[in-house]
Order: C-alpha cells, then structure tokens, then sequence
C-alpha cells in the first residue's frame, strides 16, 4: 500500500465529512466483502478517496449516483464490473465483485471465467450485451452495433448508466492498482 491507511483522528474536516459520508453508504450499501476494517477505516478505493477528498468527493458522488435507483439489472451490473476489474487485474475490485456476484446469483463458472478475461458462453442475452459493451469500453472504441445492441437490449438510459459504470470502475480500478491497495486482511481471490 503505497498510502498508510488514515485514522478517522488523523483527517482534516473536509477529510471527515467525505469518511463520514462514504462510512454511511458503505454500511447501507456496500455489503458482502470488507470495506471496513475492524477499527472501523475505510479500506479499498475509499482510503485514497478519503486521503485527496478533492479527488474522492467527485467520485465518491458518482458511485453514490450509479447506485440510486439503477436501471440494469443488479447481475448485468456485477457482469459489467468484474468484466472491467478483470481488464484492469484490480485484485481489490475482483475480491469485492466476485462475492458480490455471488450473492446476486451469478454462478462460479461465469465469475471464474471472466475473472480469467474471457466471456463466459452461457450468458443471458442481458448479460452478454453488458460484458460486451463493457468490453469495448475499456478496449478504448466501442462500435456502433455493440452500442445499438445496449440501446436495443437496455434503452437509452440504462445505456448510459453502463457506460458510467465501466469509466466508475476503470477509476476504482486505476486508484487500486496506482496506490497498490492489498485485500483486506486475511483475504484472498
């Protein structure tokens, strides 16, 4: 960890209202992986977010924005963010999302294969279309069947929120790897 983790009595104010913030959401919303640790900081992504709040404030409103009343499917959500942690080799980002995806149904095989970087043949149409398009948008171009699948499949806004899903993970995952963020403490993927 390129950054020591912060001490909720070592933050500044605006430090502390984005932790008390974040400590929030993270407890209402964020469940099934460790997001905080036993003396109660904020680990993964949230730490560097606390530690530069001019940074993580902005993003920390795009994750509480893509989480408010979401239109895809919450498996097609997960497909998306593993398809991404995965291009990224965000160890953190595919620790929480694998057991993530687990609780919202999605299956060892489908989480092992695109965790292995490759797209898993028995995806539902919805699924296929998000790992897809989620696909593109890391790879850097995004042809226009592949979108015109999402609008089809999706609609405009729930198109749109996948986009803003990938680049909030593309992010998550580029502050993992930048501040070589660990696992929690006794984790393993």
């Amino acid at each position: 960890m390129r950054l020591p983790l912060l001490k909720k009595d070592q933050l500044d104010d605006s430090q502390k209202a984005l932790y008390d913030d974040m400590k929030s959401g993270i407890e209402t919303s964020f469940k099934g992986f460790t997001a905080i640790d036993s003396d109660g900081e904020l680990v993964g992504p949230w730490n560097p977010w606390i530690r530069y709040p001019q940074f993580g404030g902005p993003v920390w409103n795009l994750v509480k924005a893509l989480a408010s009343n979401p239109k895809l499917p919450k498996p097609v959500r997960e497909i998306a963010i593993l398809a991404t942690g995965a291009r990224f080799h965000s160890a953190y980002e595919i620790y929480a999302h694998v057991l993530v995806g687990e609780a919202r149904g999605l299956s060892d095989d489908k989480i092992a294969t695109i965790v292995a970087g490759q797209r898993p043949f028995d995806l539902t149409r919805e699924e296929g279309v998000a790992y897809d398009m989620a696909s593109a948008v890391v790879a850097g171009t995004v042809p226009a069947i592949t979108y015109k699948r999402a609008v089809d499949t999706f609609g405009d806004q729930a198109t749109a929120e996948l986009i803003y899903l990938v680049g909030l993970y593309c992010m998550v995952s580029t502050t993992l790897n930048g501040f070589n963020v660990p696992l929690p403490e006794g984790e393993d993927f």
